[in-house]
């Protein structure tokens, strides 16, 4: 019998997937999961197929991006989930990733469609790419789009926005995050954007280091000054 591989995100907690299976109902499992009211909003199916032994190819999974999971006894892991489609796919017999979202009330919708809307705001000159660039999409490297400004692109002849295009490629029934599935230079633009903040970061930190030894400097050199040295 043919089971089932899940991929799910949670936009409470952008960058983490959760790699999992399931040899019942996908949309059960899925509500199972959203049903705890210890996570502030309901999980996703971001990808799903069926394989002939799900029990090995989640450990497979597991052990190929053990680097990055965050708990060893959970099993999520902070990476791009197209890397982990891409992993995936080698075990797929059919994909069966829902078109709709298993939402089971209507204060849940409307959340999760907020926080969506709050994700989906992307600048391409925060990330250094310049408007004319090329984007692929992670799904089918034939489909690409142009950078027309610092917010939209061109898809298809028309203009239009990174989530709205992802959305009509994918032909889901619900938003989705465009900087998930768009690529450039070989990564999604959400890892790219990930990475400009993480290095933004570091920056931040090394000023403050730098600020922090300057004051203590000026106290030694004050205190030495107190001695009469």
């Amino acid at each position: 019998m043919n089971e089932v591989i899940y991929i799910l995100i949670n936009e409470a907690m952008p960058g983490y997937v959760k790699i999992g299976k399931t040899s019942t109902s996908l949309e059960q499992r899925i509500k199972e999961l959203s049903s705890s009211t210890s996570i502030p909003l309901p999980f996703t199916c971001f990808y799903a197929c069926t394989v002939r032994d799900s029990v090995f190819v989640e450990h497979q999974l597991h052990d190929a991006f053990d680097d990055s999971r965050v708990n060893p006894k959970r099993e999520f892991f902070q990476i791009s989930p197209e890397r982990v489609v891409s992993a995936l796919k080698l075990a797929e017999i059919e994909n069966i990733t829902p078109k709709q979202d298993y939402i089971e009330n209507k204060e849940d919708q409307i959340a999760l469609h907020q926080a969506r809307a709050r994700r989906s705001i992307f600048k391409f000159n925060l990330v250094d790419i310049p408007i004319g660039a090329e984007l692929v999409f992670s799904r089918d490297e034939t489909k690409k789009a142009k950078v027309i400004d610092n917010r939209n692109i061109e898809f298809d002849g028309k203009t239009t926005s990174l989530s709205t295009s992802a959305q009509k490629i994918l032909g889901y029934n619900y938003g989705v995050s465009g900087t998930d599935y768009w690529t450039y230079d070989g990564e999604t633009l959400d890892e790219r954007r990930k990475k400009f903040e993480e290095e933004e970061y570091k920056r931040e930190m090394d000023e403050i280091e730098q600020a922090d030894r300057g004051v203590d400097e000026y106290l030694s050199l004050q205190a030495d000054i107190a001695r009469g040295k």
